[in-house]
């Protein structure tokens, strides 16, 4: 579908327009406004099997919602965290997206979970990924400033796990110690996903677990007997 986008990052919030006939598929809650003449529809994408393979392996909601437009109109959505929206069209392709950055997108593409073995399993990100597969557009968000990687053939990058966005399928990925087991327990990186091009990473600024670490040791506690 040819779009009209209106990116607002600063504010984190993405405007889609939509023709008459046209649709748009987002995670529940994901949606902030929509203008006349738009229905939506809500459902469990995949059957019962599926949503709860997202629900309860991917981290994303059972339900999704399905904006649908019976005459020209606008639909705009924001992420629960601060950060940055960005837009990536997919062409008969494959992007694997961590779990809590999908916001939206074309009901043309299969949304699924897929295992990620035992290489994220030692990351903080939990064994699965949500998987988009087929041709249309694809809305993801991230935890901070988002910035796009491309590596050529071979080419290496390593990210933090706390860290990663999404990924072509077209990138081959290891999940490594950082140095050695000291390094590993002390230098507060953990363990870190080495990508190998060809293809796209997207990263973020923020970490939700670094950030977590940082805020729970100030939360009040109830000392009381």
């Amino acid at each position: 579908m040819d779009h009209s986008i209106d990116y607002r990052p600063s504010f984190a919030l993405l405007t889609v327009s939509l023709d008459e006939g046209e649709s748009l598929r987002s995670e529940a809650g994901a949606m902030v406004s929509y203008s006349d003449g738009i229905d939506i529809e809500t459902n469990a994408k995949g059957g019962l099997f599926g949503s709860l393979k997202r629900s309860v392996l991917g981290g994303e909601s059972f339900f999704q919602n399905t904006f649908s437009a019976r005459q020209a109109g606008e639909v705009s959505f924001a992420p629960p965290l601060p950060g940055d929206i960005v837009h990536h069209g997919l062409e008969d392709e494959t992007l694997y997206v961590q779990s809590g950055s999908y916001i939206a997108s074309d009901p043309a593409l299969d949304l699924d979970t897929s295992f990620g073995g035992a290489k994220t399993f030692f990351g903080s990100e939990g064994l699965f990924l949500l998987k988009l597969t087929g041709t249309g557009d694809s809305f993801l968000s991230s935890y901070g400033a988002i910035h796009e990687v491309e590596l050529g053939e071979g080419e290496r990058y390593t990210v933090d796990t706390g860290h990663i966005v999404a990924f072509d399928e077209t990138t081959s990925f290891s999940v490594e110690r950082v140095g050695g087991l000291k390094s590993t327990l002390f230098s507060g990186e953990g363990l870190v996903c080495t990508f190998t091009g060809p293809g796209t990473v997207w990263i973020q600024s923020r970490s939700m677990d670094s950030f977590l670490s940082w805020l729970i040791p100030k939360l009040p506690t109830n000392n009381s007997a």
